[in-house]
């Protein structure tokens, strides 16, 4: 059953209309306006954020309730019969328009906190290697200003490394992803930089990039510039290699990096992109629930060129179709005729996989696709102290440093 089917979006709409926001908000969480009629005789009804069990729709993944269940998206309840879960396209215009006037109108008492309850689980500081750094700076351009950390590992001496930026899906934050995906650790191992761009709650409610606005799938403007501001002013600060910046994220973040692939391939050399979606599948709310369910409309690529590019996606799941993957590979395929192999295997945790590799006529691999038979909405290989993982899978994170390592740009970057 379709978490909206019971809400009165003619309703909501009204009340946002009339700047009644935490009333409209009550509704769209699935609570009763305060003072209205209880279900059970001789009760009083009581709404608070805390107590609501939803929030408005997160283009992005809420964990399984049970061991082995799926990730799912937090506005969506298990489609019955395979159906697509995202019910009517109209509710999403309406409740787009809702976001929109809170965003707007700003918060009302109590409304800054709504999000809460869907935050990634409160963590310990990470554990950093002694001789290793793990900090926080700060980019701005025109526009905006975000937030990010760098891990430099106890190996850097000054010498021109290889840089990764990792884009957090939504709800999480540098340090949640950084535990989840072990990235730091292999940087520690491997001796290269990585750096996690936050997106604050500012730019979207629940920490989302915001890769279905057509203005943040764009060179030179919107997030992508700060991404790429933010992966410049770290070659720039440690004296990084340039020719070796690569980008990878999970859903919201990895719909972010194959935006930055597009729009930057001279920028970054190789893009990883973890159950994401392609550069341009939806322009705004409602069409990046069509493009989630596997109804987006991607942008011809044409004789752009795009980075080199590496994919997992589970084929369980229900938050982001597999047939956005396909879309991913297909953005980012070169004219030219590349030869593909296919090979499959299984972890030593039992999750089997289909691997597919496409090479050019050197031999050099252009674009690789996993796809992870069983798995849902969460990093492959990653770690349970991190949100949004699945331990059983193949080791996303090392995959991908091995696909980069095979890429370079060339040694002049445009620059901001």
């Amino acid at each position: 059953m379709n978490a909206f089917s019971k809400i009165d979006m003619g309703e909501v709409t009204r009340l946002t209309q009339a700047g009644k926001l935490n009333e409209a908000m009550a509704l769209l969480q699935g609570g009763k306006l305060p003072g209205a009629a209880s279900d059970e005789p001789g009760r009083a009804a009581q709404w608070s954020p805390s107590s609501a069990k939803r929030s408005w729709p997160t283009i992005d993944m809420m964990a399984p309730t049970a061991p082995g269940a799926a990730w799912t998206d937090y506005a969506t309840e298990p489609a019955a019969g395979g159906s697509a879960p995202f019910g009517n396209p109209s509710a999403f215009a309406d409740i787009a328009e809702t976001m929109k006037a809170f965003r707007s109108r700003g918060a009302e008492r109590g409304f800054s906190d709504l999000g809460e309850g869907f935050a990634s689980r409160r963590q310990a500081p990470l554990p950093v290697p002694d001789g290793a750094r793990f900090e926080e700076r700060t980019c701005s351009n025109n526009a905006g200003s975000r937030t990010y950390k760098v891990f430099i590992p106890s190996g850097y001496a000054g010498q021109a490394l290889t840089v990764v930026v990792m884009l957090h899906g939504c709800t999480q934050n540098p340090d949640d992803f950084a535990a989840g995906t072990r990235m730091n650790e292999l940087a520690e191992e491997e001796t290269f930089l990585v750096v996690y761009p936050r997106q604050p709650q500012s730019a979207n409610m629940q920490k989302c990039w915001n890769w279905f606005n057509t203005g943040d799938q764009r060179r030179d403007g919107g997030e992508p510039s700060l991404i790429a501001g933010i992966a410049l002013a770290v070659v720039d600060e440690f004296s990084a290699d340039p020719t070796r910046v690569y980008v990878a994220g999970l859903s919201a973040g990895g719909a972010a990096a194959a935006i930055m692939g597009a729009t930057y391939p001279d920028l970054f050399a190789a893009v990883g992109v973890h159950s994401g979606l392609a550069c341009g599948a939806a322009k705004d709310m409602p069409s990046a629930f069509a493009a989630m369910s596997g109804g987006g409309v991607i942008r011809p690529r044409g004789d752009r060129p795009a980075a080199p590019t590496i994919v997992f996606h589970g084929d369980g799941d229900r938050t982001v179709n597999l047939v956005n993957a396909d879309q991913v590979i297909a953005q980012a395929r070169p004219e030219a005729t590349l030869a593909k192999a296919v090979t499959r295997g299984e972890t030593l945790h039992g999750m089997a996989y289909t691997r597919t590799v496409q090479t050019d006529d050197a031999g050099k691999e252009i674009l690789e696709q996993w796809v992870l038979h069983g798995a849902g909405h969460a990093w492959s290989g990653g770690s349970a102290s991190g949100s949004f993982t699945d331990p059983r899978g193949p080791d996303a994170s090392r995959e991908m440093l091995r696909f980069f390592r095979a890429h370079a740009t060339a040694p002049i970057l445009t620059r901001q």
